[in-house]
């Protein structure tokens, strides 16, 4: 199986060639198949160049430009329409996921989940540098999500998550533009039936640059996405799920392990 990696990126000069290598060497070290896809979310600083020589220096790190306006949703987009791995990783440019937990989704997708799911407050996991206000706000609004769908998933706001190609392929057409996508990607591929497992995960806040997330902009954003995918899930009578989609899930399922154990081996690795 191979994984890409998507990261999209803007302003992300001081911190994207040692997200990337991080990266890198986390999958190499795992002897993975993969490519890493930078997408410069119209950037004002270096961060394509940086990205280009790169690409130069590895030739499995390729860098490219949204066709969209500025948004980390169509970066995100941007980066799904080109990925050519078998399943695709959402990893942030400010360097705050541990590329190890990469290689811990990579084998949970392995096992035959169709998505793998990080969380940073569940037992195991770690957060460091988180601001208190935001902190506070994401537990509210997770808590609100988790009650609304009754997933058993406290952290669904987080982009760092993977997924099979063909989760990505019908959890289409994507609506977010921002960071809203954060909840629609997760939440359409829940309640249009394909399994996931959760992981502990470790987050550490950024140590360069400014976040780009402005709580002031996106609390309408994520609410609209939440009610969309709730209407959908309680009105659409399954139209969206994928045909034949139990009977694939059970074929990989047949060799499966549970999850927790794959986390543990991935991790010993």
């Amino acid at each position: 199986m191979r994984l890409s990696v998507v990261i999209p990126a803007h302003d992300e000069e001081r911190s994207i060639e040692r997200t990337v290598l991080a990266v890198t060497d986390a999958l190499e070290q795992a002897g993975l198949d993969y490519e890493v896809v930078v997408v410069d979310d119209a950037s004002t600083d270096r961060t394509g160049a940086v990205c280009a020589a790169m690409g130069r220096e590895n030739p499995r790190v390729r860098g490219v430009t949204s066709p969209y306006g500025n948004g980390f949703g169509m970066a995100v987009r941007a980066g799904l329409e080109v990925f050519s791995g078998d399943a695709v990783a959402i990893v942030m440019a400010d360097g705050s996921d541990h590329p190890d937990d990469i290689v811990a989704y990579y084998r949970l997708l392995e096992a035959g989940y169709d998505c793998a799911f990080g969380s940073r407050f569940m037992a195991g996991a770690r957060h460091t540098g988180y601001p208190r206000f935001k902190l506070v706000l994401n537990r509210l609004v997770n808590w609100g999500i988790r009650l609304l769908f009754g997933h058993g998933y406290d952290d669904t706001t987080n982009a760092f998550k993977a997924y099979r190609r063909e989760v990505i392929e019908n959890v289409q057409p994507l609506l977010s533009q921002h960071f809203n996508l954060t909840v629609e990607l997760p939440l359409k591929a829940v309640i249009r039936g394909h399994s996931y497992a959760i992981a502990p995960i470790r987050w550490i806040g950024r140590t360069e640059g400014r976040s780009k997330l402005r709580l002031d902009e996106m609390g309408s954003r994520y609410l609209f996405m939440v009610l969309y995918a709730f209407l959908e899930h309680h009105l659409s009578r399954g139209d969206y799920r994928r045909p034949g989609l139990e009977a694939a899930r059970r074929r990989r399922w047949s060799a499966g392990r549970p999850a927790a154990r794959f986390y543990e081996e991935a991790q010993r690795r």
